[in-house]
């Protein structure tokens, strides 16, 4: 449970500056923050697209950069995504808690006393390793402009729905809710009606990417901080490769599902891993 919305550009964020793919990044959704560094360091910039400055000049994302301590890092207006991810090399220090570095905010575990960071706080680096010059070939995938489309499998309980509202799913275009947040995205659009004398089920396991529909019909899309069980039915499955895609979405964005076999699923995580591998000079 938890972890980055993006697997995906949190890898790439780590892999330029040297870290193994567990290090803890710093997650920057929708507005950017203003860092002060407070000793040499090697960073990098991943995911949703920032203009960044370093001390008022402009310095590239997607690779590293060197900063002294006192150096001021800044982020302008967002472009395109909804979250990027700060690495240095080492990490940051935060506790390791149930095997993960990341923040749970709703359970106050992990990272800086387990909530969100605020004006002030002072970050620790694991480590400071040796200089690193590393830079982005191309990325593992395009950031979404307004929307994007998502495979999916059946959901363990898609049986229990009607044919016609499985392919009322796979037909129309659902908008992300402001209401939407890292443990699930609410979704806008077409009404997903529970067969007749259908009740909530008793509480299953849940995943990332589970497509959730409770009693009202409109979807729930359950992201990385969702609750470990749900007892709304699952009527599909986002596959892996995708979720990074989904965490780049943003309120008011749209979402397409669209089916997919299994072996395509296995088949596309793996160009999406072999893609993360190779990206980095």
């Amino acid at each position: 449970m938890s972890g980055p919305m993006d697997w995906c550009s949190h890898g790439l964020a780590n892999l330029l500056v040297g870290n193994s793919e567990d290090a803890a990044t710093l997650e920057v959704t929708m507005s950017g923050p203003e860092l002060i560094v407070a000793g040499d360091v090697t960073f990098a910039v991943t995911g949703a697209e920032f203009p960044l400055t370093l001390n008022g000049a402009a310095v590239a994302m997607d690779k590293a950069v060197h900063a002294r301590s006192g150096d001021i890092l800044t982020f302008g207006m967002r472009r395109h995504g909804a979250r990027s991810y700060v690495a240095v090399t080492g990490g940051f220090q935060v506790p390791l808690v149930l095997g993960s570095r990341s923040t749970h905010v709703l359970s106050g575990l992990g990272g800086l006393g387990g909530r969100a960071l605020r004006p002030g706080d002072h970050l620790e680096i694991r480590s400071v390793g040796p200089t690193i010059d590393r830079e982005l070939r191309s990325r593992p995938f395009r950031l979404p402009e307004g929307g994007a489309a998502l495979r999916v499998l059946p959901g363990p309980h898609e049986h229990r729905f009607a044919h016609e509202t499985v392919k009322k799913l796979q037909s129309f275009r659902y908008v992300l809710s402001p209401r939407s947040d890292r443990m699930g995205y609410r979704l806008e659009g077409p009404a997903l009606p529970w067969p007749p004398g259908t009740t909530e089920l008793i509480s299953g396991a849940t995943v990332p990417g589970a497509v959730q529909i409770p009693s009202s019909g409109q979807p729930i899309l359950l992201m990385v901080d969702r609750a470990t069980t749900g007892g709304y039915p699952i009527i599909a499955v986002v596959i892996s490769a995708d979720l990074p895609l989904a965490g780049q979405l943003a309120p008011g964005d749209w979402i397409e599902f669209a089916p997919c076999t299994r072996g395509e699923a296995v088949a596309a995580l793996r160009d999406r891993e072999r893609a993360l591998l190779t990206a980095v000079d």
